[in-house]
C-alpha cells in the first residue's frame, strides 16, 4: 500500500511541472551556464512567448530530422506574412553525444540563414527538467498570443498531427 501511494504521490508530483495543452507553462529562464539565445548569448525567457502565434521545437540533435516534413510544410504556409507569428527552435544539447562547440557552430550558420526563427542553446535539459518536455526526442510545441499552450507532440509528427497543427495555428493568428 505504501507503495502505492509513495506512487501516485510522485505521478502527481511529475505532472505539476509538465506543459499541459490549454495552459500557459510555468516561466522558464534558460541563461548563463545553462544556455540561451544563439544570436546575442543572452537569456532566453519563456515569458517572450505571447503578442505572436509561435510554433517551438525542442529538439535532441541526434533527432534532428524526424519532423523535417512537418518543418517544410511549416516553411511554405508562409504564416508571418499572413499574422502575427513566430518560431523557436531550442536545441537540447545535453542529449547528444555530439561536441556542443560543433553544434553551437552549425546553430550560427542557422541562425543567419534563418533570421527571424529565434535560436536557442539549452546545455542542462531546462526544459526536460522544468516542462518535463521528451528528452532525445524531437517536441512540437504551439503557443497562442497569451502563451498557452495549443499542441504538444514529442516524437514523429503524422498527417493527423500536422493537419491539427495547421489548423490551431491558422484559427489563432
Amino acid at each position: 500500500m505504501k507503495i502505492k501511494i509513495g506512487l501516485v504521490a510522485l505521478l502527481a508530483t511529475i505532472n505539476l511541472f509538465a506543459v499541459t495543452v490549454g495552459e500557459k507553462p510555468k516561466n522558464v529562464v534558460i541563461s548563463g551556464e545553462n544556455g540561451g539565445l544563439v544570436k546575442e548569448g543572452k537569456a532566453w525567457n519563456s515569458d517572450m512567448l505571447k503578442e505572436k502565434v509561435y510554433v517551438m521545437f525542442y529538439v535532441d540533435p541526434d533527432e534532428k530530422d524526424v519532423n523535417e516534413a512537418f518543418s517544410q510544410a511549416l516553411k511554405k504556409k508562409e504564416y508571418r506574412k499572413k499574422g502575427a507569428f513566430g518560431s523557436i527552435a531550442i536545441v537540447n544539447l545535453a542529449a547528444t553525444w555530439k561536441p556542443n562547440f560543433i553544434i553551437e557552430s552549425i546553430l550560427k550558420g542557422k541562425q543567419k540563414e534563418f533570421p527571424k526563427t529565434i535560436y536557442v542553446k539549452d546545455k542542462h535539459k531546462v526544459l526536460v527538467k522544468e516542462w518535463a518536455v521528451g528528452d532525445d526526442a524531437s517536441n512540437i510545441l504551439i503557443f497562442d498570443k497569451n502563451g498557452k499552450l495549443l499542441f504538444y507532440k514529442s516524437g514523429k509528427m503524422n498527417e493527423n498531427d500536422t493537419q491539427k497543427a495547421f489548423q490551431l495555428i491558422e484559427e489563432n493568428l
